[in-house]
């Protein structure tokens, strides 16, 4: 028997990574979900990307198919809507990521919603079938599909209820 104690291995020096580019720090942001342009360029800018740089790296994956505005906003407009928000405030949500008229429009468009639908299906699992007889559950199921952003005619169409009566 030996008195020799064993030494451990000698640990190899881990091996720094080089500092990801920006397109690499892009590209990074949208496998995990769409943004749109102005989005992902202020992403990078907050994570210590100049601005040019920024902008230049959306350039090259908009280019390549990986960046697309208007898939953005087909996205968003589907994602809020099976979420139970309005097109009201998903065209104010789209029209913070400074899309135009046109995208806008054509990602309602193509979304095919039928709001009046989706804000009678939200107010019969909110607050029960029938409404007629109760003036004050109108008025808050009201309220609420305007604060989730129906339009005034969705909201009578969902609660039966109109303000003339």
């Amino acid at each position: 028997m030996s008195n020799v104690v064993d030494e451990a291995p000698a640990r190899k020096p881990r091996r720094t990574r080089p500092e990801p580019t920006p397109t690499r720090r892009a590209l990074g942001l949208l496998v995990r979900r769409e943004h749109s342009r102005v989005e992902l360029t202020r992403k990078l800018t907050a994570r210590g990307v100049e601005r040019d740089d920024a902008v230049a790296a959306v350039d090259k994956l908009e280019a390549a198919g990986w960046q697309n505005d208007e898939r953005f906003a087909e996205l968003l407009v589907r994602s809020r809507a099976a979420t139970g928000y309005g097109p009201v405030r998903i065209r104010a949500e789209l029209g913070m990521h400074s899309l135009g008229r046109e995208a806008v429009a054509a990602a309602m468009e193509t979304a095919e919603v039928d709001w009046e639908a989706l804000a009678r299906d939200l107010v019969r699992r909110r607050f029960g079938d029938d409404l007629s007889a109760d003036r004050e559950r109108q008025r808050k199921a009201a309220d609420w599909l305007l604060r989730r952003g129906f339009t005034g005619a969705h909201i009578r169409a969902a609660t039966r209820f109109d303000p003339d009566d």
